[in-house]
């Protein structure tokens, strides 16, 4: 009963390595699950690659880094006042950020603390971070503490003119405030634009900070399956599952992979506008009564849920006329990586030409 992450290592890495090479300076972010791979792997692969820093989420996450990367760790995460309040010298090199003006004169009050610091500047995004006009009183204090650069989180999508444009702004602002400006660490930069500002500002090292277009840069390189668990005809209006929806025959699966895994899971979504709103309440609806399609894949289709998702495996209907598959078959999976969880984590499986199946691993990309 397993719910299979399989990784063609030698190609991943390549893809990896590849993504590595167009983004000069690069700051791996290894946080979460891994994007599915795991902190730990992530961490190992960092070291091989040879950066001198990776970006974890918090505090928390530093450990399992640890175990497999003694470069510098940068974490994302803003440090709180009653973070800073209990902050002792830290053991190894690590780099706090600091989004709040409050914190930052508190770490400059202490003294050396041994802690280096980057100071977060609110961005478009405006999820957290210093405000522009605020700058201009935190020249000093930022001159007593170990600083290791200017942050922005920026926007992955929207008018990227303008959010290009956002970070010169910034710069300006720093500048204006005498703020040092010799680093500056920045999110969601393509590398086109990474070299466009890099061209336009030649005294500032730019540290890009990368995760999935760095982890995830080819999805050919990995696979994601569910093992097939069950697989029983259905006469037309048997009711199945926990909510006893009717089915028009075929055959009920019981696959591995249920929301324990992050399968069914329904994300939130920022679009608006009453079209949207209304396509929302349908396709919530749609996913409750578990008549939506699930992210499980037979015969080169997507198999509808049978019943909602449950918490270790799933149970789909593959409709009448359609040739099933046996028990002890996988069934391709579809996932979004940063929010699941694997039960097996297969490396270097041998190379097949033939689809996903009983015992089968995936082809290589042409």
């Amino acid at each position: 009963m397993t719910f299979t992450l399989t990784i063609d290592e030698p190609r991943w890495e390549a893809s990896v390595r590849g993504a590595a090479e167009q983004f000069p300076a690069v700051v791996p972010v290894i946080k979460g699950n891994g994007y599915g791979f795991g902190r730990e792997r992530l961490a190992e692969l960092s070291t091989r690659l040879g950066v001198d820093t990776v970006a974890v989420g918090t505090e928390a996450e530093m450990a399992s880094v640890r175990t497999a990367f003694h470069g510098s760790i940068a974490v994302l995460g803003p440090m709180t006042m009653a973070e800073a309040l209990k902050a002792s010298r830290p053991a190894g090199s690590v780099i706090r950020t600091v989004a709040h003006a409050d914190v930052l004169r508190y770490l400059a009050d202490q003294g050396d603390t041994g802690i280096q610091v980057i100071l977060e500047l609110d961005s478009p995004v405006h999820r957290h971070g210093v405000q522009l006009t605020e700058l201009a009183g935190l020249a000093e204090p930022l001159s007593r503490v170990r600083l290791a650069g200017i942050a922005m989180h920026l926007p992955s999508g929207g008018d990227r003119q303008e959010v290009v444009q956002s970070v010169h702004r910034a710069i300006y602002e720093l500048r204006t405030a005498r703020v040092p400006v010799d680093t500056f660490w920045v999110s969601h930069l393509t590398a086109a634009e990474l070299t466009a500002l890099r061209a336009a500002e030649p005294g500032i090292t730019v540290r890009p900070r990368v995760g999935t277009g760095l982890w995830l840069a080819d999805r050919s390189t990995f696979k994601v399956t569910g093992t097939v668990l069950d697989a029983r005809t259905v006469p037309h209006r048997e009711a199945v599952g926990y909510r006893q929806r009717r089915m028009h025959g075929g055959t009920l699966l019981v696959v591995s992979g249920g929301t324990a895994h992050g399968i069914g899971l329904q994300a939130s979504s920022g679009r608006v506008g009453l079209k949207n709103i209304m396509k929302s309440v349908v396709q919530g609806a749609a996913h409750g009564a578990g008549w939506s399609p699930s992210p499980f894949r037979w015969a080169g289709k997507k198999l509808h849920y049978a019943d909602v998702a449950h918490m270790q495996v799933s149970m789909l209907i593959v409709p009448p006329g359609v040739k099933p598959p046996a028990v002890g078959d996988r069934l391709a999976c579809d996932v979004r990586m940063t929010v699941s969880t694997f039960d097996e984590v297969e490396m270097n499986p041998a190379r097949t030409g033939g689809a996903v199946g009983r015992g089968a691993t995936f082809p290589a990309a042409s």
